[in-house]
């Protein structure tokens, strides 16, 4: 439920900016609407703290049929929860002041009225935050226009994830052009390869079996996939206005079978086929192996009575990142895993 927020009084000269601790970043803007103020993803303007400007383009990588996202096997691991990015220049703030007027001057602060923006950012009005103990933040004249360089504030894709409330907590604050602010939580590249983490889409996965549709009690079941199956995914994180960009590479390295019951053995018996070099995985059935072991398989040992198994396909990917900057180096492995039925049929006797 979104807290409504209040008006924000005057005193004396200066604003007060109320922390609004239990109110969402993102009461403000949002997909498809038209309230201008940062670049979304999407290119889409928004008055929103909660709306990054950073820019994700797939490079590499396969780009139909299904695809989902990956999740970190390491559960402790989580992207960077709150990051300063520029927001306006000085026409575009003068434009969104004295036309609008309603937004986030900074990751709590929701301004209402065009007269609290125009007193601190037009008039040199100073003002009072109030975080962890009161600060005052000096006005600026006329929007600094004239000046080349950007209005910047704390953004939050997730702000109720946000538990410290100091964290990128400054006012709306300007930096001349070509310039990182030299803050606590300022971008970098790795922050860029970070939030491009869970944009990677990779394909899901439906494994070639043999037999296709039924397997029979006792014989191996062969899976595999043809090469050029899998292939790097490779996406590319800009934050425009800074010269910052990270391109984050997902890496398909082995293939995981749970056979979907305790009732069958897998091959190899950790259940890991490798993925080979030019994407394929295991080895394709041919006739006259039905008694072979697959290098990537299963043997059901008890059949599913109507009700079939649930064989699970899990691909691991290795994920690296280069930045801007020349830094780079691993993150978490993710997975991604589907699943299929599995009908497994028990005979008497088999003809070969």
């Amino acid at each position: 439920m979104k807290v409504p927020r209040r008006a924000i009084p005057l005193i004396t000269a200066s604003l007060v900016v109320t922390l609004l601790s239990s109110s969402p970043a993102g009461a403000f803007g949002g997909p498809g609407s038209d309230v201008r103020g940062g670049a979304n993803d999407s290119g889409e303007l928004s008055a929103s703290a909660s709306q990054s400007r950073i820019k994700v383009t797939q490079t590499s990588g396969p780009t139909g049929g299904k695809q989902g996202t990956v999740t970190s096997t390491d559960v402790n691991w989580k992207p960077p929860p709150c990051w300063y990015e520029p927001v306006f220049t000085p026409e575009q703030l003068k434009d969104f002041s004295e036309n609008d007027g309603s937004g986030d001057a900074g990751l709590r602060d929701g301004w209402y009225g065009s007269e609290l923006w125009t007193d601190h950012f037009r008039d040199e009005k100073d003002a009072t935050t109030i975080f962890t103990k009161p600060a005052t933040v000096k006005g600026y004249k006329n929007y600094n226009l004239g000046k080349k360089g950007y209005f910047w504030r704390g953004v939050a894709p997730n702000v109720t994830e946000l538990d410290d409330t100091t964290l990128c907590s400054r006012l709306m604050f300007w930096q001349d052009a070509g310039e990182i602010p030299d803050v606590p939580n300022a971008p970098t590249p790795e922050v860029l390869a970070d939030y491009a983490y869970d944009k990677v889409k990779v394909p899901e996965t439906e494994v070639e079996l043999k037999p296709a549709t039924k397997s029979t009690v006792n014989l191996p079941t062969w899976v595999w996939l043809d090469k050029g199956t899998f292939k790097d995914v490779k996406v590319r994180a800009e934050l425009p206005g800074t010269g910052l960009w990270a391109e984050t590479t997902a890496k398909p390295v082995a293939l995981h079978l749970d056979p979907g019951t305790e009732d069958a053995e897998v091959f190899p018996a950790s259940g890991d086929c490798a993925i080979n070099d030019d994407g394929s995985i295991g080895t394709p059935y041919t006739k006259g192996a039905a008694d072979k072991t697959p290098p990537c398989g299963i043997r059901y040992l008890r059949a599913t009575d109507g009700t079939p198994y649930q064989l699970s396909a899990s691909v691991t990917w290795q994920i690296t990142w280069e930045g801007s900057d020349g830094t780079g180096g691993d993150l978490p492995d993710g997975t991604f895993e589907t699943t299929q039925d599995m009908n497994v049929q028990e005979i008497q006797s088999i003809n070969r």
